[in-house]
């Protein structure tokens, strides 16, 4: 090989390490901007998944804010108007006053330990336990000492649900009295059934209508409440209102759906 044929192959070989590192410097530069973009890219979607969890917890603590004052509320109301005609018999009053005051001091309970939620929610535990579905019974009792002519019936064997379904079951239970109370009067017989099935237990409260038929709201916040309480345990909520009866009818899984975390 000639000394010029030899020069111009070190030529191409300078050349072609010069390409080398240059390409290399390059792959290298992308790579940093390629996880630079993708730092963003995850603290992004951090950021969206942390606002979503705030307005989630938000929405949670709205219902239960909603559900505990205005049920309480409702039966500290009615329990007044029925203790100017109680006046005149001691021991009818003096249950009536009794009643407000056990419910004025439970919706205390309540309130004190969502707020508390509000300011440090690993303090949760420290607070009085959420309501849940076996309370049902003593649910249907208070409204029943409240002169609401009120039954409950309970079909099949009764079945542990995940604590954010049994949650969701009493405080569709308390929304639909109180909606009684409020709506119907609380002289308005209502029924309360649970239909333990297989995969299922199906709610139902059914009054009726002593008002005018239509003077029910189908579309108010407490129906909106039930039915994103349902709706978040996998299961669904409809309402009902004909020939003067009105029925809200909530259908929870047992089973919590895919991808739920209590």
């Amino acid at each position: 090989m000639t000394i010029s044929a030899t020069a111009g192959c070190l030529v191409l070989v300078g050349v072609l390490v010069v390409v080398c590192v240059g390409l290399s410097g390059l792959l290298v530069t992308e790579r940093r901007a390629r996880d630079r973009r993708t730092a963003i890219t995850s603290q992004t979607e951090r950021a969206r998944i942390a606002e979503l969890a705030v307005a989630t917890e938000r929405n949670r603590i709205v219902r239960e804010m909603h559900d505990v004052i205005a049920h309480s509320l409702a039966i500290m109301i009615a329990q007044a108007d029925g203790g100017c005609f109680a006046a005149a018999d001691t021991d009818k009053a003096r249950r009536t006053f009794t009643t407000i005051a056990e419910t004025g001091r439970g919706a205390l309970v309540d309130t004190r330990r969502i707020l508390g939620m509000l300011r440090n929610p690993a303090a949760a535990a420290d607070f009085s336990p959420t309501p849940d579905a076996d309370d049902i019974d003593a649910l249907v009792k208070r409204a029943e000492a409240t002169g609401l002519p009120v039954a409950l019936i309970s079909v099949g064997e009764p079945v542990t649900l995940p604590s954010a379904a049994s949650l969701a079951l009493f405080r569709i239970c308390q929304e639909a009295i109180t909606n009684v109370i409020k709506h119907a009067g609380s002289a308005a017989p209502c029924v309360v059934t649970q239909s333990w099935r297989a995969d299922d237990v199906v709610l139902s409260v059914t009054n009726e209508n002593t008002r005018p038929v239509g003077t029910v709201p189908v579309g108010g916040q407490g129906l909106v409440g039930m039915r994103e309480r349902a709706e978040l345990v996998g299961g669904e909520l409809t309402v009902d209102q004909q020939d003067g009866r009105f029925q809200v009818r909530a259908v929870i899984p047992y089973s919590a759906p895919e991808g739920w975390d209590e």
